[in-house]
């Protein structure tokens, strides 16, 4: 006879980890304040999705393809059981619902949203559909700089977060601090 309390593995089997999930949002299209609050509200609605923490909004310069407006940018930090392809499917159903274009031809180019999965907890992918850890975040001042407002501790394979932000140029990244996206 066990000491400890009697567990029913008919109830352990549908049990599923609860990872943390860090997206990047970035709009430079229409009323991107607008579509950034829409993309957190539908966030928000997802089942077994739970929102953690938004950070402060940022206007940052585009990357690559530069001949376009500047970029309102976000990190939203989730909590989540659902699998990493389930989340992407969330992710670009929210994009396509408010107004994302894709184009082969141009895909750097400017958007009404982009929502990119940085991390979902420690899971490695690399499919054709999904690559995590996300293969460029650590390049990325729009995407590390937001997550480290509210992330302090931050980690990608590449290293601290805040190490990371320490080496590169973050002059193109501006707080907007009248601007705020808020939990629904």
């Amino acid at each position: 006879m066990s000491d400890g309390f009697p567990i029913d593995v008919d109830t352990l089997g549908n049990l599923k980890p609860l990872n943390q999930v860090v997206f990047s949002l970035g709009s430079n299209q229409g009323d991107s304040v607008e579509i950034l609050q829409e993309a957190v509200d539908r966030l928000g609605d997802t089942p077994d999705l739970i929102l953690v923490d938004i950070s402060p909004v940022y206007l940052t310069a585009p990357v690559g393809n530069t001949n376009q407006e500047d970029f309102f940018n976000l990190v939203v930090i989730a909590d989540s059981t659902l699998e990493p392809i389930t989340l992407l499917e969330r992710a670009q159903a929210i994009e396509n619902a408010l107004g994302r274009q894709r184009d082969p031809h141009n895909p750097g180019g400017p958007r009404t949203l982009d929502i990119d999965i940085i991390v979902v907890g420690r899971r490695v992918s690399q499919t054709e559909d999904l690559v995590l850890p996300h293969p460029r975040a650590h390049e990325r001042a729009f995407v590390l700089v937001p997550w480290l407002d509210i992330e302090r501790r931050a980690e990608l394979p590449q290293g601290r977060v805040d190490d990371l932000v320490a080496t590169m140029d973050t002059s193109g990244v501006r707080k907007l601090p009248d601007v705020r996206i808020v939990k629904g």
